[in-house]
């Protein structure tokens, strides 16, 4: 880890503009409001598929509201979120989305194989039985994140670990195209940790987009490619190496800062 005390007279640099790209997602303009506080303004990225792209900043920078935004969960004050040249949120049916663990009602009487299996309700219908591959692609799925011998097994009396592994497998068996977790590395144990890193990056060689809101600046950051750095604003945005500059970090935390640094 190096820790980093940054210069108070330091001029930012303005970003570069993007060139947009229908091939991955294209945020535009981006604004959100709740009630009369501004959440984020004017954010303008693009997350390519794949790559691993994250999204990082501070506690309320808005990292959350991104991607909730994204996806419609909240309404946009201004700007666009188009995938392949169409809106995001006409388009939900290629979207695998895990929130936060504190958002999941763990009391709620399922089963790990009740959770995982309905990552193909989109495809299958609601009301409808699920066809012999839906099973097989959920089996597959648990049988990834190691989790298909609990597939009796209560959800709630699963670990932290346990539980976002088998909504990873949820995730898996929807084949989606996008993929977006919302803090998938909170509370869990190294076993999971690198079980959802793997997962990760096979998304991403399959060409997958794959969007994570994390927090931790440590060495779990180098799995990932592309990093958006936010601060209500757009802070800044491209690969790790070119994000994770002294200057960049002070304008996101405002003062000293540890991050884990691959090059030192």
């Amino acid at each position: 880890m190096r820790t980093v005390n940054f210069p108070l007279n330091f001029v930012y640099p303005m970003q570069d503009n993007l060139t947009p790209n229908t091939a991955s997602i294209n945020i535009a303009h981006v604004g959100v409001h709740y009630r009369t506080d501004e959440a984020l303004r004017e954010v303008n990225c693009m997350i390519k598929a794949g790559r691993i792209t994250g999204i990082f900043g501070p506690n309320g920078a808005g990292k959350s509201t991104l991607m909730k935004a994204m996806l419609g969960l909240v309404p946009l004050s201004s700007g666009t979120v188009l995938y392949e040249g169409k809106p995001l949120m006409q388009q939900l049916e290629k979207v695998a989305y895990i929130p936060q663990r504190s958002q999941i009602d763990w009391t709620y009487p399922a089963t790990v194989w009740d959770v995982a299996i309905m990552g193909r309700v989109k495809k299958t219908g609601w009301l409808r039985s699920f066809s012999a591959v839906s099973r097989q692609e959920t089996k597959n799925a648990l049988k990834r994140v190691e989790m298909y011998g609990h597939r009796d097994r209560p959800i709630g009396e699963l670990s932290g670990g346990q539980q976002q592994r088998v909504f990873l497998a949820r995730a898996l068996a929807q084949q989606a195209d996008i993929y977006c977790f919302d803090e998938p590395l909170v509370g869990i144990d190294q076993k999971t940790q690198a079980v959802v890193f793997a997962v990760f990056h096979e998304l991403a060689a399959a060409g997958k987009i794959v969007l994570v809101v994390n927090h931790d600046l440590g060495e779990s950051i180098t799995h990932f490619d592309d990093l958006i750095l936010l601060n209500r604003e757009l802070i800044a945005t491209g690969v790790r190496q070119q994000v994770l500059t002294k200057e960049n970090l002070y304008r996101a935390y405002n003062g000293q800062v540890m991050y884990f640094d691959d090059a030192a």
